[in-house]
C-alpha cells in the first residue's frame, strides 16, 4: 500500500516523506499490466501501471526475456488509445523495453504512422522512439521523413528529429551526416529550441575538421543567431577556436575577441555571463582583457538573483587565483555577499577576498568571518581554512590575528577533516614563519588537551617534539604532553612517551625531569607504552645532565633510510627460515617497488580455509641478484645496485613478447631480455638479442648469454652484458633485433622438427637515463635527515621549465627526470616548505602530498640513493606565472658534493 506524501506546510518535523512507489514488487505490477488487454482500456489505470513499471526499470530492476516480450506486446495494443497523456507513456515505455529487431517490425508500422500525423506532439515523439530504436538498415528507410522533420515548420517535430541526429551520430554517423543541408538550414530557424539543437547536431558533424569549424564560427559570429541557448553554444566554439589558433604574433590580438566582448552587451544574462566566463578562461589572457569581462561580473554581484551572484563570484574566485589584483576593484561588492543568505555564495566572496585582499583588510575580514563560520557545513569550513592560511603565508605579520582565528575555531564542533584541516594550516604556519612557532606549538598543546582525534593527537605530539625542543622554554610543554600519558588511549600514550623521550634527549636541561616521567611510565598497563619507556631509559643513559650521544640521537630519532615494507617483508621471510646469525639490517632491500595501477585497482584475494597459509612476499631484487650471480658471466660484477622495471619492446598481441630489465652495476650494465614464444606450432632456439650501441659511445660489449630453446607460453631469459666507466652515470640508446632458429613442431607429438629456419625480429629501441643510476629511498622523517647532511654539499640553482599545461605536469616531469621517491609528508605533517622566504612569491604553498593541480606553487622534497650508494636529498620549489610558465628552484643536499653537481647536471642536460 502506498503511503502518502506529507505535506511541506504540514508542522511535521519529525515525520519522513514517503514515496508513492514505496513497497510496490515487480511480480505484483506485472500482474497489474494484464489491464492493458482489456477491451475497454481504461486510460488513467493503464497510465499509472505504465508509471510503475517505469519506476521499477529506473530503480535498476530487471525484466526477463519472456516478461518484456509480455509487456512490449500488451503496450503496443494502447496504441488503440485517441489518449494523448497514454499515447506519451507508451513511447517512453517503448523506449524503456528497447525490443530486438523481430520485436521492433512490430511497432514500426504504428510509430510511422504517428510520424505523419497531423498531431505535433505525436510526429516528435515518434521520431525520438524510432531513432531510439532502430538499426542502420531500418533507419535508411525512414531517413527521407527525417530530413523534412528537420525543416519541419513546428519546433517541436524540428527539436526531435535535431536532438535523434545528435544520438545517431554515435552509432550510425554517416547516415546523419548526409543531413548537413538540412541542418544548416535549420540553424537560421526563428525558434529558439530549434537553433539551439541545429548548431550543436551541425558542429557535432564538423568537429574533426578544423577548418569546418572555423568557418562554421566565422559565418555565425556575423549576427544570425538569436537564440540565446544558441549563442551560449556559439560562445563555447568560439573559445575552444580561439584556444587553437592561440595570438597573432605581429599584432598582439585574438581571432573573435571582439565577438566575445560583444557579447558581453547582450540582453540575455546567460549570454553575458557565458562571454564573460570565456574571457576570463582564455590561456595568457591579459588585464586589458580581462577589465570589460570583471566589469559585468562586478555588475552580477548586485543582482536580485541569487544564480547570477553565484555564478559571478565563482568566476571571481578563479579568476583571483591567477589574476587576483584585476579583482580588487570587486571587493566592496563581495564584502556585502558574506551576509548573503545563501551559505555558497558567502564562502565564494570570502575566499575571493582572502585572496585578493591587502594587509590593511585582514583584521576586517577576520571579523565578519568568525560571525559567519558557525552557519556553515564543514566542507565550505576547509576551504576557508585554506584560503586563511595562503593569506597568512602572503602576509606573514598578520600572523598573530589569523593564528588567533585558527586557535578559537580549533576549539569549536567539527568533522575530521575540518580539524585535519586547522592542524595542518597551523603546523605550516610554524614552519614557514618563525615568530609564529611559540604561540603555534601553545595552541596545538590546548587542543589535544581535548582532542577526540586519535590520529591528530598523534600527529601533533610528534611534530611537538620535532619543534618543541628548539624553542627559547621547551618545558612548559611537558605538562601538556605528560597529561597525554595520564589521560589518553594506549596509542596516544605511546607517542606521548617517544615525545617525552625526544625531549630529554636534545634538552640536556630536562633529562633528569623526563627520567621521572618515563619511569612511571613503566607501570603502564599497555605493553607499547612499557616498552616504549624501558627502550628510552636504557639507552638516554643514567639521567643525568649531560649532553645525549649523537649516535644514540640518530638511533633513537633518525631518519631510517629503509622502506618498512621492504623491512617488515625481510623479518617475516627471517623468521619463517631462522638462521644461526642474527638478523642483519643492511641486507634490507632499499628500493621502493612501486604498486601499478592495476595492482591496486585489483580485488585482494584471501586464502580461506585454516591451512590456508600466506605466501612469502618475493624482493624483486632479491630474486634478479640470485639470479645474476648463479650467471658464472656475471658474478663477477659485484653487487647489484638497482634494477629497473621491464621496459615492453614489443606490442602486445604479437607473435613474440619481449620486455627488458636493465640491471645496473658500479661497472658494468647488464640487460635482461624476458622472451615469450606466443605462437602453438613453433619453437625457438639458440635465442639472442643483437643489440647495437653506436648511440651510446660509453658503453662496450662484453658478453652475452643466449637462450637453448623457447617453447609455446614458456617465458625465458637471455642476457647482454655492457661494460661502463666505473661510478659513471652514463646513458645512451639501444636498438634491438631478436635472432633465432624457428623450428616447427608436430602437433600430434610435441616435438620440434630437426631441421630450423634462422630469423629476426625487430624489436623496440630504448634508453639507459640517468634515473637508472639512482635508487628509490623513502626516508622517515626528511627535515631530520636534510638537517644531518653536510651544508657544505648544498647546491642551488634556478631552472626555466618553459609551458607547461600545468604545476602537475612539471612536477611530475621532474620527479621521473631524478627517479627519486616523493616523500609524502603532508599526510604525516612531517614536512612542509621548509623555508617560505626561498621560495617563489606565490600566493600558496602545499606539499607533494596535497598535489598541485590548483596551485600557483608547489614544494616537493625526494629522496634516493645514488650509484655508489650515496644519499641524496633533493628540494624542489615549482611556480607558475600567468602565461603557463614554469620555474624551478632546486636544492640538493648529499653525502658527496660531486653527486649534488651531478644531480644539477641531470636536471639541466634534461
Amino acid at each position: 500500500m502506498a503511503q502518502p506524501l506529507v505535506k511541506k506546510d504540514d508542522d511535521r518535523d519529525d515525520e519522513v516523506d514517503y514515496s508513492p512507489f514505496l513497497g510496490i514488487e515487480k511480480g505484483a505490477v506485472l500482474q497489474e499490466a494484464r489491464v492493458f488487454n482489456d477491451p475497454q482500456l481504461d486510460t488513467r489505470r493503464c497510465s499509472q501501471v505504465i508509471t510503475k513499471l517505469l519506476y521499477l526499470l529506473n530503480q535498476g530492476e530487471t525484466l526477463t526475456k519472456v516478461e518484456a516480450t509480455e509487456v512490449f506486446f500488451a503496450v503496443t495494443k494502447l496504441f488503440q488509445s485517441k489518449d494523448i497523456g497514454l499515447r506519451r507513456m507508451v513511447y517512453l515505455m517503448i523506449k524503456e523495453l528497447s525490443p530486438s529487431a523481430d520485436e521492433v517490425i512490430i511497432v514500426t508500422s504504428s510509430l510511422m504512422k504517428d510520424m505523419n500525423s497531423r498531431t505535433d506532439m505525436y510526429r516528435a515523439n515518434a521520431i525520438r522512439v524510432l531513432c531510439r530504436i532502430t538499426d542502420g538498415t531500418l533507419l535508411t528507410q525512414i531517413e527521407r521523413y527525417l530530413k523534412q522533420a528537420i525543416v519541419d515548420k513546428s519546433p517541436v517535430v524540428a527539436s526531435a528529429a535535431l536532438v535523434s541526429g545528435i544520438h545517431l551520430l554515435q552509432t550510425n554517423p554517416e547516415i546523419v551526416k548526409r543531413w548537413s543541408n538540412e541542418v544548416q538550414e535549420a540553424v537560421q530557424s526563428r525558434a529558439a529550441l530549434v537553433q539551439f539543437h541545429a548548431l550543436a547536431l551541425l558542429h557535432q558533424i564538423r568537429q574533426n575538421d578544423r577548418l569546418a569549424v572555423n568557418k562554421l564560427v566565422t559565418s555565425l559570429t556575423k549576427g544570425s543567431i538569436r537564440s540565446p541557448l544558441a549563442q551560449c553554444l556559439l560562445i563555447r566554439y568560439t573559445s575552444q577556436v580561439i584556444r587553437e589558433s592561440g595570438v597573432n604574433p605581429q599584432t598582439g590580438d585574438r581571432p573573435f575577441y571582439d565577438y566575445l566582448e560583444g557579447c558581453l552587451r547582450h540582453k540575455a544574462e546567460m549570454v553575458i555571463y557565458e562571454a564573460a566566463k570565456a574571457i576570463t578562461e582564455l590561456s595568457n589572457v591579459t588585464a586589458r582583457e580581462l577589465t570589460p569581462a570583471i566589469t559585468v561580473l562586478q555588475l552580477f554581484l548586485s543582482s536580485s538573483k541569487p544564480v547570477l551572484r553565484f555564478a559571478a563570484v565563482r568566476t571571481l574566485n578563479k579568476v583571483a587565483m591567477t589574476h587576483p589584483m584585476a579583482v580588487t576593484n570587486c571587493n566592496i561588492d563581495m564584502e556585502s555577499l558574506i551576509s548573503d543568505q545563501n551559505r555558497s555564495i558567502a564562502t565564494l566572496a570570502i575566499t575571493t577576498l582572502l585572496k585578493t585582499g591587502n594587509e590593511s583588510s585582514v583584521d576586517r575580514l577576520m571579523k565578519q568571518i568568525t560571525n559567519f563560520m558557525s552557519d556553515i557545513a564543514d566542507e565550505f569550513k576547509i576551504v576557508v581554512v585554506e584560503a586563511i592560511r595562503s593569506l597568512c603565508l602572503k602576509f606573514p605579520l598578520k600572523y598573530r590575528s589569523l593564528m588567533n582565528f585558527l586557535s578559537n575555531i580549533l576549539r569549536e564542533e567539527g568533522g575530521f577533516e575540518y580539524k585535519k584541516a586547522i592542524v595542518d594550516s597551523i603546523v605550516i604556519l610554524i614552519r614557514d614563519i618563525p615568530d609564529a612557532k611559540e604561540s603555534g606549538l601553545l595552541h596545538l598543546c590546548e587542543f589535544i588537551e581535548d582532542c577526540e582525534f586519535t590520529y591528530l593527537s598523534t600527529q601533533i605530539l610528534h611534530f611537538l617534539g620535532n619543534e618543541g625542543p628548539k624553542t627559547t622554554d621547551p618545558s612548559k610543554y611537558i605538562r601538556y604532553i605528560y597529561n597525554r600519558v595520564i589521560l589518553e588511549n594506549a596509542t596516544v600514550r605511546a607517542s606521548a612517551v617517544s615525545t617525552l623521550a625526544k625531549f630529554g634527549a636534545l634538552v640536556d636541561s630536562l633529562k633528569p625531569r623526563i627520567f621521572v616521567l618515563l619511569r612511571r611510565c613503566l607501570f603502564d598497563n599497555d605493553d607499547e607504552v612499557r616498552d616504549r619507556a624501558t627502550l628510552y631509559l636504557n639507552t638516554l643513559g643514567d639521567g643525568s645532565v649531560t649532553e645525549t650521544d649523537k649516535a644514540v640521537k640518530e638511533f633513537l630519532f633518525g631518519s631510517l633510510d629503509i622502506p618498512l615494507t621492504n623491512l617488515e617483508n625481510s623479518l617475516k621471510n627471517y623468521l619463517r627460515d631462522p638462521a644461526e646469525e642474527p638478523f642483519d639490517l643492511y641486507s634490507v632491500p632499499k628500493e621502493v617497488k612501486s604498486q601499478s595501477l592495476a595492482e591496486k585497482k585489483a580485488p585482494s584475494k584471501k586464502p580461506t580455509g585454516l591451512s590456508a597459509q600466506p605466501a612469502a612476499p618475493t624482493s624483486a631484487p632479491d630474486a634478479y641478484e640470485r639470479l645474476l650471480s648463479s650467471i658464472p658471466e656475471f658474478a663477477t660484477f659485484g653487487k647489484l645496485f638497482k634494477s629497473s622495471a621491464p621496459v615492453e619492446l614489443t606490442e602486445a598481441e604479437t607473435e613474440y613478447a619481449v620486455n627488458v630489465v636493465k640491471h645496473i652495476f658500479d661497472r658494468h650494465v647488464v640487460f635482461q631480455y624476458n622472451c615469450t614464444n606466443t605462437i602453438p606450432e613453433q619453437c625457438l632456439e639458440n635465442v639472442t638479442v643483437i643489440v647495437d650501441a653506436s648511440e651510446a659511445e660509453e658503453f662496450a660489449e662484453v658478453g652475452t648469454k643466449p637462450l637453448k630453446s623457447l617453447p609455446y607460453d614458456t617465458p625465458a631469459q637471455t642476457f647482454v652484458a655492457f661494460e661502463k666507466p666505473e661510478g659513471v652515470p652514463a646513458v645512451g640508446k639501444f636498438s634491438n633485433v631478436l635472432r633465432f632458429t624457428v623450428k616447427e613442431v608436430d602437433p600430434s607429438t610435441g616435438e620440434a622438427e630437426d631441421d630450423g629456419v634462422e630469423d629476426e625480429y625487430q624489436l623496440e629501441d630504448f634508453e639507459v637515463v640517468a634515473a637508472d643510476y639512482i635508487l628509490k629511498l623513502g626516508v622517515s622523517n626528511f627535515k631530520n635527515a636534510w638537517d644531518n647532511m653536510d651544508p657544505a654539499s648544498e647546491r642551488v640553482d634556478e631552472y626555466g621549465l618553459g609551458p607547461r599545461e600545468s604545476l602537475a605536469e612539471a612536477v611530475n616531469a621532474v620527479i621521473i627526470l631524478l627517479g627519486m621517491h616523493p616523500c609524502e609528508f603532508l599526510e604525516q605533517m612531517e614536512v612542509t616548505s621548509l623555508a617560505v622566504k626561498d621560495s617563489y612569491p606565490l600566493t600558496c604553498f602545499t606539499g607533494h602530498g596535497g598535489g598541485p593541480s590548483n596551485s600557483r606553487s608547489h614544494t616537493c622534497l625526494l629522496s634516493g640513493v645514488y650509484i655508489g650508494n650515496v644519499k641524496v636529498l633533493v628540494r624542489l620549489s615549482f611556480g607558475i606565472d600567468g602565461t603557463k610558465e614554469v620555474a624551478m628552484k632546486l636544492v640538493v643536499r648529499s653525502e658527496d658534493e660531486s653527486v649534488s653537481d651531478a644531480i644539477h647536471e641531470i636536471v639541466a642536460s634534461g
